[in-house]
């Protein structure tokens, strides 16, 4: 993941807005595709898939704070008044103190595990300690993740059979062509998840 974070000048007024409404305000990593529009707007960013540089960026991690009247992302502008790298630190924080859990799939025969329907249940992928429990429920020392939307996630041991595999894929598929939630599509992607963090990873095509 590059340490590099992203972002575009705006005139003092917006400066000022921008950090008045986000005084007080939980930091927390976002994750989102290469043609997400923020990126265009000055949204701060990691990369976690690909570099800018090389032309093959895939998914970003963006950075944002519900506020009490929408999501505010940081954009370049906040680096005026708040440390780049203590942005990161505190997102990350965050993320591992935000409480979500697995739940076996009694339709898949427990072989596979769902954390759904939280705000940052897809961020919890860039948890070790988070992923670290699905290695242990699946009783699998390499994993496939799929994190196909915001607050979605699915996963499966990586030696799982073929039908299963199959049958994953499948359900991240329609997962991924389903906009009906409107929440926002990350990646056509499935991770690879070793020791609890992501090792590699399969694009599946658009």
């Amino acid at each position: 993941m590059s340490d590099t974070i992203y972002g575009e000048e705006k005139s003092r007024e917006e400066i000022e807005k921008m950090v008045e409404q986000t005084k007080n305000q939980k930091i927390y990593p976002i994750l989102k595709p290469a043609n997400w529009v923020g990126l265009k707007a000055g949204a701060l960013s990691t990369s976690l898939i690909g570099t800018e540089e090389d032309g093959d960026l895939e998914v970003v991690i963006g950075y944002g704070m519900n506020t009490p009247d929408n999501f505010v992302f940081l954009t370049h502008n906040h680096l005026k008044t708040m440390d780049g790298q203590q942005i990161t630190k505190e997102a990350f924080e965050n993320l591992e103190n935000y409480d979500t859990e697995f739940e076996y799939s009694r339709t898949l025969d427990n072989k596979v595990l769902t954390s759904s329907g939280y705000d940052f249940s897809s961020e919890r992928i860039l948890s070790k300690s988070h992923m670290q429990k699905a290695h242990a429920m699946l009783e699998a020392d390499e994993l496939l993740v799929s994190i196909p939307r915001r607050t979605c996630m699915m996963v499966v041991s990586k030696a799982a059979d073929n039908e299963l595999l199959n049958t994953f894929i499948h359900l991240h598929k329609n997962a991924w062509n389903d906009d009906s939630y409107k929440n926002a599509p990350i990646a056509n992607i499935l991770f690879v998840v070793k020791d609890g963090e992501i090792v590699g990873h399969a694009s599946l095509g658009q």
